[in-house]
């Protein structure tokens, strides 16, 4: 029998908590955490809405991908498009598919969920679920306005197999688009991609009204 291994809710209890910091969109709390064997461990993190991001693959396997700098880590990151879940209970389909219009002016009539992620659970409870968009095409209207960091992107259709090479060589590093090219081929090499979740399926980790 072959062993299933799958991620299980934990909830240990919380003796304190404190937010030494609220931002705009995220804010850091601190929390003292009882461990099964009775110590207690302070830990700091950021809270975080969730986000979504979109693997747009057109008709000649190509990712549509955008350079956008990234203070933090002081690069210019190749990523896939992608943002925030700025409406609390919004449909996680519905935003993926405003951040497709909004970064890269695309539609897509396909959409499959590709993977979800926790980008860093030791320090931030931010999860992303990253959706493969098929048959794209251009959006209708005017491109959306973008400022600041945003207006200085840089858009690309990049071939897929091109994307798996840089994320390979160490030459690509955004983490929804080494997650979702890399979860794409596996897919390709197992069931296909017809046999990934659909659009609306269950996302526990952000529940949203159905």
């Amino acid at each position: 029998m072959v062993q299933q291994f799958r991620d299980t809710p934990a909830d240990l209890p919380v003796l304190a908590t404190a937010t030494p910091f609220a931002g705009n969109k995220t804010s850091v709390r601190t929390d003292d955490i009882r461990f099964p064997d009775g110590s207690v461990a302070r830990r700091d993190y950021q809270v975080h809405p969730g986000s979504v991001a979109v693997l747009a693959l057109d008709e000649r396997d190509r990712v549509a991908v955008l350079s956008q700098y990234r203070h933090p880590v002081r690069h210019k990151l190749w990523e896939i498009p992608a943002g925030l879940l700025d409406i609390p209970g919004e449909n996680p389909l519905h935003a993926a598919q405003r951040e497709l219009y909004e970064e890269a002016h695309l539609k897509a009539e396909d959409w499959r969920v590709l993977a979800d992620v926790y980008t860093t659970p030791g320090g931030c409870d931010e999860a992303v679920r990253i959706f493969l968009a098929r048959e794209v095409s251009a959006a209708d209207g005017e491109r959306y306005a973008v400022t600041g960091e945003e207006a200085d992107m840089q858009h690309a259709l990049v071939p897929l197999a091109d994307l798996v090479r840089g994320v390979l060589a160490g030459e690509l590093h955004n983490n929804c688009l080494v997650v979702g090219v890399l979860a794409l081929q596996a897919a390709r090499a197992g069931d296909g991609l017809d046999a990934l979740r659909p659009a609306d399926a269950p996302w526990p980790a952000r529940p949203y009204p159905a």
